[in-house]
């Protein structure tokens, strides 16, 4: 069995991280930028006193005498899987047993001080394997290779003639062995190789197996620490009241009406928000509801669901072309016999609806703050902390917990470590922990874009598709993130997959407006793919309904031949059986589309009765992102995403009146039920080579679109607007 992993803190103080955060020691490696400097790591250890027998290899490895190796993790956990899919790259080089490796989150202190050695801790866009994996494996190599030479040097022999395998160096001619365990302390004085070989993948024994995660066992045994659940000696808690409009800043707060009552310690009022901290959460939370607080709306309290519709309709008629071929208008007006196609599509805000609230705990002490908050990036936290104290970013210290999912909502949206640091400068020397209710997480989000489409096809007169127009439009995330990155008002991102589209049409006309409304949105699991191909995917089907044709077929004649796409999307219908007779009342639609260097399809099988209560049975998803890590968990990513998608589209949009969020908890906002998840087949179909695809996002994209496909194949129902419960259809 795997060994369990430590907890990335313990239920009280934590101690400091095991290098101290070291403040005089760099990085000597600027190429690989793993930081092998670790003689002069050993000493500082030493000095500062942190007593332990085991011995770093490198920044991202440490050995212990009994041959436990530790592996550094920079990336975020929040279920994905990444802290056991990247301890795998490493082990696969190092040549070690798998049940002699663990964990442990790396330290983003030691990060800026070794000069950015590990990299990136950012963890969003499917990056977390697949922008990891040549660093995880060239370190794993070059470990191996510092053992194996240490080994040489200690028996007088070549290194050619020493071979290092499961935690073991052998010299084969003697057949003399040591451990790595052994040979820890003098591989770390060896010196770096300047090139290490990898193994081809067809040498793999560990990646592309299905693993057991290292983070299981805490999480289900209860020892696994989360920002929620961070405990610290003399800790007070804060509850928070947000402006109800967005952009609403607080005019008055009456904290009289609150600060006689039992265990309330003090009223904190920041720029956009109004916290009271008290000795639990629960008295907070009940002191901030009865506060009196008296808001200013700056006159943003008019927007509502019909206001952002005009807008976005104002979008489409003034988008910035973003890919043009051929010309759209010609082959409209001189297509003899032709048939004209068109359709308008609407994706609603949604809500990242994370397991865990947000939460972030803050201790002021002097010039510093330690901070510990579940985040997808922790370096964006650092210098929000340290932003937010003014003061230099190595005096934020930053601990990571596990995260109660993420979904791109903790990632550059640090809001919530912001309110936390604000509020306990409030309270210096006494850590505080922040925790938002339910339905301030609801309410406050940086929700995903609505988007609304408009699009016309052109048929010949022998049904072939001529000439496809679309039309987009949606705020641009990137734009309130950085603004300098959109160059002549064109977002290339909002309109991925029909920028990108890989389907052969001899004319294209693809258009996106950005739209400027009072609604701050963020990136959500599969950004633009989670809506685009419901819009693109959807209208295909009705291209091919107009021109009687397969939509298997139809699809698999407009992409490249023997392409990604093309054999994922074969790969599925075969294993859907498309086109093979179904038990009656049954129908299936399918969907294909790349995202974040993968390629996913989905071939959806369901019923619907007259009152068009829909039965999912069967949801099959495929997916090729080049190579798999652990079989296991890219297997569960693919079922997640289909939950995740299925509760979107039948059952969650966001709506706005009078500037307000309408939907405060799950009775307004519900998720699908366990008797509502249909079968779901999880294909994974690598093609190898030297790609690294992700997996937490792909396989939301074809989902929505095949529902509707198989919906629409049911009824002669064509859903272009979710969620689908507003066109009547509701999950039995």
């Amino acid at each position: 069995m795997n060994k369990t992993m430590n907890n990335p803190l313990p239920s009280s103080l934590p101690a400091t991280h095991r290098r101290g955060f070291l403040m005089t020691v760099a990085a000597t490696s600027a190429g690989l930028s793993l930081g092998f400097n670790l003689p002069v790591m050993a000493m500082a250890n030493q000095k500062m006193g942190l007593t332990t027998d085991a011995v770093d290899i490198n920044a991202w490895i440490r050995i212990s005498p009994n041959n436990q190796v530790t592996c550094e993790v920079a990336r975020a956990e929040m279920g994905q899987g990444t802290s056991t899919s990247l301890p795998m790259m490493l082990a696969e080089e190092l040549e070690c047993n798998w049940a002699d490796v663990r964990m442990e989150f790396a330290s983003v202190n030691e990060h800026l001080t070794r000069n950015k050695v590990y990299v990136t801790f950012s963890t969003g866009g499917s990056r977390g394997t697949r922008g990891s994996q040549q660093v995880m494996r060239k370190a794993g190599a070059t470990a191996r290779e510092m053992l194996k030479a240490a080994a040489a040097k200690r028996w007088g022999v070549s290194v050619a003639d020493v071979v290092a395998l499961k935690g073991h160096v052998t010299h084969s001619a003697s057949k003399r062995s040591l451990s790595y365990g052994a040979l820890a302390t003098e591989a770390a004085q060896q010196p770096m190789p300047t090139q290490v070989t990898l193994k081809d993948p067809s040498q793999w024994t560990l990646i592309g197996k299905p693993v057991q995660r290292l983070d299981l066992p805490g999480k289900v045994n209860g020892t696994a620490v989360y920002g929620i659940d961070v405990r610290l000696p003399g800790m007070l808690y804060a509850a928070i009241v947000q402006c109800p409009v967005f952009g609403g800043v607080p005019k008055s707060v009456t904290e009289s009406a609150v600060l006689n009552r039992r265990g309330i310690k003090k009223v904190v009022t920041g720029p956009d928000f109004v916290a009271v901290v008290a000795d639990s959460w629960w008295r907070a939370q009940q002191a901030v509801k009865a506060l009196p607080v008296v808001w200013d709306y700056k006159g943003l309290d008019k927007l509502d669901d019909a206001g952002i519709y005009r807008t976005l309709e104002t979008g489409l008629e003034n988008g910035k072309s973003l890919r043009s071929q051929g010309n759209f208008d010609n082959a409209l007006a001189n297509t003899p016999g032709g048939k004209l196609v068109e359709a308008e599509y609407f994706a609603p805000y949604l809500n990242h609806f994370t397991l865990e609230p947000q939460n972030c705990t803050a201790w002021v002490k002097g010039a510093t703050v330690e901070v510990w908050a579940p985040t997808q990036n922790a370096e964006a936290t650092q210098a929000m902390a340290a932003k937010t104290m003014g003061v230099p970013l190595q005096s934020a210290i930053i601990h990571r917990p596990y995260l109660g999912g993420g979904f791109g909502r903790r990632g550059s949206s640090q809001d919530f470590v912001r309110q936390a640091v604000t509020i306990a400068r409030a309270l210096p020397e006494v850590p505080v922990k922040l925790l938002w209710s339910r339905e301030e997480d609801m309410q406050h989000d940086f929700f995903r874009p609505a988007a609304l489409y408009r699009q016309r096809a052109v048929l010949d007169a022998q049904g072939k598709l001529v000439a496809w127009q679309a039309k987009l439009a949606s705020q641009s995330i990137i734009a309130t993130l950085r603004a300098d990155a959109i160059k002549g008002g064109i977002d290339h991102q909002a309109a991925e997959s029909f920028g990108d589209m890989p389907y052969q049409v001899p004319h294209l006309d693809i258009r996106h407006g950005i739209c400027d409304i009072n609604v701050p949105v963020g990136f959500w699991r599969s950004v633009f793919h989670s809506q685009n191909p419901f819009a693109r995917e959807s209208f295909l089907n009705e291209i091919f309904a107009a021109s009687n044709t397969d939509p298997l077929q139809g699809r698999l004649d407009l992409l490249p031949k023997n392409g990604r796409d093309y054999q994922v999307l074969q790969g599925v219908a075969k294993a859907a059986q498309w086109g093979a007779k179904l038990p009656a009342g049954h129908f299936q639609g399918l969907a294909v589309q790349d995202a974040y260097g993968s390629f996913a399809a989905a071939v959806v099988e369901l019923s619907v009765n007259p009152q068009k209560v829909v039965t999912l049975h069967k949801v099959w998803v495929g997916v090729d992102p080049g190579h798999v890590a652990n079989l296991d968990s890219a297997k569960a990513q693919i079922e997640g995403n289909v939950v995740f998608a299925l509760s979107t589209i039948f059952l969650n949009e966001i709506n706005l009146r009078d500037g307000r969020v309408q939907q405060s908890n799950l009775p307004q906002y519900p998720l699908m039920q366990l008797r509502q998840t249909p079968q779901i087949f999880s294909l994974l179909l690598p093609t190898g080579g030297e790609e690294w695809g992700g997996m937490g996002e792909p396989p939301y994209a074809p989902v929505p679109a095949a529902v509707a496909n198989a919906i629409a194949a049911a009824t002669g129902i064509r859903v272009r607007k979710m969620p689908f419960s507003n066109e009547g259809f509701q999950l039995a």
